[in-house]
């Protein structure tokens, strides 16, 4: 099997998220997206947009919001790698994601993403502000592409 990148709708990969993603929906607006395919229909989609956390988003840094494939082996590590080599062609310098504490970011390192250091993890719900959080809560493991 040969797996092929492709173009992908924000609609098309918001699908393939709520039906294949382990723990999240999809994320809140995007800058842009790819798809990978096994020549016969979509195995995998990557979403990437502004970062989440402010001290991040110094308008050169970009974040990988999702990965998500339906278990096709490569798939992911050919997400992560495709990703990082649009942002340097869009002119970005820094291409970030956050993993859970308990993945063992595998795809990510095969793509040659490093890990830098591990979030506390919390809700986004504050008394000012209150939300019912739908996404786990654990630490997780902020990683670069490089």
């Amino acid at each position: 099997m040969t797996l092929s990148l492709q173009p992908i709708t924000w609609p098309e990969a918001a699908a393939f998220i709520r039906e294949h993603h382990r723990h999240h929906l999809p994320s809140q607006g995007w800058k842009w997206g790819i798809a990978v395919n096994d020549g016969e229909k979509v195995v995998g989609v990557v979403t990437v947009g502004r970062p989440v956390a402010r001290a991040l988003d110094d308008g050169l840094t970009l974040e990988v919001t999702r990965c998500c494939t339906d278990g096709t082996p490569h798939a992911a590590s050919m997400l992560y790698g495709a990703a990082w080599r649009v942002s340097k062609g869009l002119g970005y310098t820094r291409l970030v994601t956050y993993t859970l504490k308990a993945e063992p970011g595998t795809s990510l390192i095969a793509a040659g993403w490093q890990a830098l250091y591990e979030t506390p993890g919390r809700s986004w719900s504050v008394p000012s502000r209150p939300r019912v959080d739908t996404h786990p809560l654990g630490q997780k493991v902020l990683r670069e592409a490089s």
